[in-house]
C-alpha cells in the first residue's frame, strides 16, 4: 500500500496541482490502526532505502506544497499560548470543534491541520527523533538543490524568526513587567537585546543569500560553498540573560504578588524563547553548511509542530495547562504559609500542641452550636447558610485566638513539602545526594501534625463532655435527644458505609481551601491591599494612625489564612446542603468535629451502649482524620509539584529513606526533640 502511495507522487503533470489529498493518504497509512499500535514509519524508511527513486516524488509534492503555501504563522504562532483571554480561547476552540475550520489554500499550518488528526498527538510524541531525521536525509531535504519550494520555506523561516523576536521586545516591556522589574526600562533589556540579535542574524543570511546569488539555487555540496557567518552565541548569552529575568520577576511575584495574567504572560514569554532557539539554531546550521545538526533541527521542529497542530482544538488540555498556571501563582503562597505549620524545635512542637488543644476546644463549641442550629426547626436553606457562617466564623475565631487546627495543616505543610522537592529535583548535584534533609522535613511534618491532632482531639472531647454536663446540670435535660444521638454515632461509625467517603469529601474541602488562602495571600501582595487601606483618612482619624497601621499589618500577614478558614466553613457546612440540593447523599465528616460529637453523643446516652459501638464510633472518628489528612495533602502534594513542573522520580528512594530513618529512629516521627544543651 505503501509503495502505491508513493508511486502516485511519480507523475506530477500539472505544477498547479495540490499534493494535499496524496500526502493525507500517505499519512493516513502511516498512523497506527489501533490504539497503542505502532506506526508505519519504520516500513516507509526501509521501502524507500531500498527504492531510493520513490522519494523523489514525493519530495518534489512537499516541495511543490511548501511554493504554494506559506509556512509562517505556522513556524511563529503553532505550540504558543494565544495573546487572547483563556475564556477567548475556550471558546474558540469549542466552535472550531463544533464548526470546522475552512482550509486557507494560501497557508501551510491550515494545510498540516488537514494532513493531522488528533490522535495523532501520541503517536507522533513517541515516535524516534532518528526515524525523521531519516526520512528527511531520503527525502534530500539534507543537501538543497535548485527548487523555488525551498527557497520559499529558508524565506519563511528567517521572516518567522523575525515576527518571534519581535514578539519577545513587545513582551518584555509589558506593565506588568516593568511593575516588578523596572530596570527592564531604565536599563537595556535583554528582550530588546534579544530581538535585535535575531534581526541582525536575519539579515546577515538575507544578504548572504542574495550576495551569492541562492534566491533560486544554494549549493549544499559545494566545493565552492561560501560558509555564512552566523554565529549564535551572543544570541544564547541573550537569551539566557532573558530567561534569568524571568526567573528573577517571578520570584519577585512571589513576594509581591502576581495576576493570572503575568503567571500566562511569562509562560507564553518562554514559548517564544523557545521557538526563537529552535529557528536560529535551524537557520544556523543551515549557513554553516552543517548538515547533520540541519536535519537534527528539522526533524525536532517538524515534530513539535506536528503535536502543537493536532492538540490546537484540545479544550481538555488547553484548561488542564491553565490550571497548572493558577496552581503555580497560588502554590507558591501556600508554600511560604506552610513552614509555619512544620516545627523545628522542642519549644516549636510544645506551642503547636497548646495551640492545637485552644482549637479543639473552640471547635467542640462550634459543634455545640451545630447541634443547637439542627435543634431550631429551621428552614433547609436556612439551616445550611447557619451551619456556614457557624464553621467559617468559628474557624476564623480559631485562628484569631492563634489557636489550630489539624486537618488545616496538609494542605499548607505539602506545599512547603513540594518546593523542597522541587529544590533537589532543580539541581543535578542535589539528586546525587542524600535525602535526608528532605526525609528530616517528612518527620518534623509528621510529628507536628500528630501534636496538632493530639491537641485538638484531647481536649474537643473533654470540652465536649463538660458542656453536655453544664447543659443537663443546669437544665435537668440532655443537650441532645437519644435518637439524635444515636444518629450521630452511626455518622461516625467505622462500619458505616459512608463515614470513609464522606471524610474523603472534607480532605477535598481542605485542600480547597487551602489553595483559597494561597489566592488571596497573593492577591493582597499583587492589589497591594495594605498600603491602599493605609491610604484611607477617615480610618485613621477613626481608629488612630499608628493602630490602622497595625491593622493593615495583620491583614497583609493573615488575609488569606482568614479567608481559607471563612471559606472552609462554607465549604463544610454547604456540602449537605449541595447534596439535598441535587438529591445525591453527599456530605462531610471532619475529625475534630466528628469528635466532639462523639462525646456529645456518648454523655446523651449516659454511657449505656455497648462497649463494640464504642470502640468502632472512636476507631470512626480516628479514621476520618487519617482520611482527612492524607486526602488533602495529596491533593495539595500533586498539585503544587505538577505546578513546579516537578516529575519527582525519587519517590521510592525517598519512600525507602523515611522507613530507614523511623526503623532507626522513630522517636523523630513521633515525639518532639530532645532539650538541646
Amino acid at each position: 500500500m505503501l509503495k502505491s502511495l508513493l508511486l502516485s507522487f511519480q507523475n506530477p503533470t500539472n505544477p498547479e496541482s495540490n499534493p494535499l489529498p496524496q500526502l493525507m493518504d500517505l499519512f493516513d497509512a502511516l498512523r497506527p490502526h489501533t490504539t497503542g499500535g505502532d506506526s508505519q514509519l519504520p516500513a516507509l524508511l526501509s521501502l524507500l532505502q531500498e527504492e531510493p527513486h520513490l522519494a523523489t516524488g514525493l519530495r518534489v509534492g512537499l516541495l511543490q506544497l511548501f511554493s504554494n503555501r506559506h509556512a509562517v504563522l505556522l513556524l511563529a504562532t503553532s505550540g504558543i499560548y494565544p495573546a487572547t483571554s483563556v475564556l477567548s480561547e475556550t471558546m474558540r476552540r469549542i466552535s472550531h470543534k463544533l464548526l470546522p475550520e475552512v482550509d486557507d489554500v494560501s497557508q501551510l499550518k491550515d494545510a498540516l491541520r488537514e494532513i493531522l488528526k488528533p490522535s495523532d498527538a501520541e503517536w507522533l510524541a513517541a515516535s524516534k527523533p532518528e526515524d525523521w531525521q531519516s526520512l528527511i536525509r531520503l527525502l534530500g531535504f539534507d543537501n538543497s538543490q535548485t527548487n523555488s519550494g525551498g527557497t520559499a520555506m529558508l524565506a519563511d523561516v528567517v521572516e518567522a524568526l523575525r515576527v518571534v523576536a519581535h514578539r519577545i521586545a513587545a513582551a518584555g516591556l509589558e506593565s506588568e513587567m516593568l511593575r516588578l522589574d523596572p530596570s527592564l526600562e531604565n536599563h537595556v533589556s535583554p528582550f530588546l537585546g534579544v530581538c535585535e540579535e535575531a534581526l541582525d542574524l536575519t539579515k546577515a543570511i538575507e544578504a548572504s543569500l542574495l550576495r551569492l546569488n541562492t534566491v533560486r539555487s544554494v549549493d549544499y555540496s559545494g566545493n565552492d560553498h561560501q560558509v555564512i557567518d552566523t554565529d549564535t552565541s551572543h544570541l544564547d548569552v541573550l537569551v539566557a540573560q532573558a530567561r534569568s529575568t524571568i526567573d528573577r520577576i517571578r520570584k519577585r511575584a512571589q513576594q509581591q504578588g502576581a495576576s493570572f495574567y503575568l503567571t500566562f504572560h511569562l509562560r507564553r514569554l518562554q514559548q517564544h524563547l523557545d521557538r526563537l532557539v529552535s529557528l536560529s539554531a535551524l537557520l544556523s546550521s543551515y549557513a554553516q553548511n552543517d548538515q547533520k545538526n540541519c536535519v537534527i533541527h528539522i526533524a525536532g521542529l517538524w515534530q513539535e509542530l506536528a503535536i502543537a497542530e493536532c492538540c490546537q482544538n484540545n479544550v481538555r488540555q488547553f484548561w488542564r495547562q491553565n490550571a497548572e498556571l493558577v496552581a503555580l501563582r497560588v502554590t507558591e503562597n501556600a508554600g511560604r504559609s506552610g513552614e509555619h505549620y512544620i516545627t523545628e524545635t522542642r519549644s516549636d512542637y510544645f506551642t503547636m500542641l497548646r495551640a492545637a488543644a485552644g482549637g479543639g476546644c473552640a471547635v467542640a463549641l462550634v459543634a455545640a452550636i451545630k447541634i443547637n442550629i439542627g435543634m431550631r426547626g429551621l428552614a433547609p436553606l436556612a439551616e445550611v447558610l447557619a451551619n456556614c457562617i457557624n464553621y467559617g466564623l468559628g474557624f476564623v475565631l480559631i485562628h484569631l485566638l492563634h489557636f489550630s487546627v489539624a486537618t488545616k495543616q496538609p494542605a499548607m505543610t505539602a506545599n512547603a513539602i513540594a518546593a523542597a522537592i522541587g529544590e533537589i529535583q532543580g539541581n543535578p548535584r542535589e539528586r546525587q545526594r542524600d535525602l535526608e534533609p528532605l526525609v528530616s522535613l517528612v518527620a518534623r511534618t509528621m510529628r507536628t501534625q500528630l501534636a496538632a491532632i493530639i491537641g485538638n482531639i484531647g481536649l474537643a472531647i473533654p470540652v465536649a463532655l463538660l458542656i453536655a454536663y453544664l447543659v443537663h446540670y443546669l437544665s435537668g435535660a440532655h443537650f441532645l435527644t437519644p435518637e439524635k444521638a444515636k444518629h450521630l454515632l452511626h455518622d461516625i461509625d467505622i462500619l458505616s458505609a459512608g463515614t470513609l467517603i464522606f471524610a474523603g469529601v472534607a480532605g477535598v474541602c481542605l485542600f480547597l481551601a487551602g489553595l483559597i488562602a494561597g489566592y488571596y495571600d497573593n492577591l493582597c501582595s499583587y492589589s497591594r491591599i495594605p498600603e491602599r487601606l493605609n491610604q484611607l483618612k477617615w480610618a485613621q482619624k477613626l481608629f488612630g494612625a499608628a493602630r490602622w497601621q497595625r491593622v493593615s499589618e495583620y491583614i497583609r500577614d493573615n488575609l488569606g489564612v482568614l479567608a481559607g478558614n471563612f471559606f472552609l466553613g462554607f465549604l463544610l457546612g454547604g456540602a449537605a446542603g449541595l447534596g439535598a440540593l441535587l438529591g445525591l447523599p453527599l456530605d462531610v465528616r471532619h475529625t475534630t468535629l466528628s469528635s466532639a460529637m462523639w462525646g456529645y453523643s456518648l454523655f446523651a446516652l449516659d454511657f449505656k451502649l455497648p462497649w463494640q459501638l464504642i470502640l468502632t464510633t472512636a476507631i470512626g472518628f480516628l479514621g476520618i482524620g487519617i482520611v482527612n489528612l492524607g486526602v488533602s495533602f495529596y491533593l495539595a502534594l500533586s498539585v503544587a509539584l505538577r505546578a513546579r513542573g516537578v516529575d519527582f522520580t525519587q519517590r521510592l528512594a525517598l519512600l525507602r529513606a523515611i522507613g530507614r530513618r523511623f526503623k532507626s529512629n522513630p522517636r523523630e516521627f513521633l515525639l518532639p526533640p530532645r532539650n538541646v544543651n
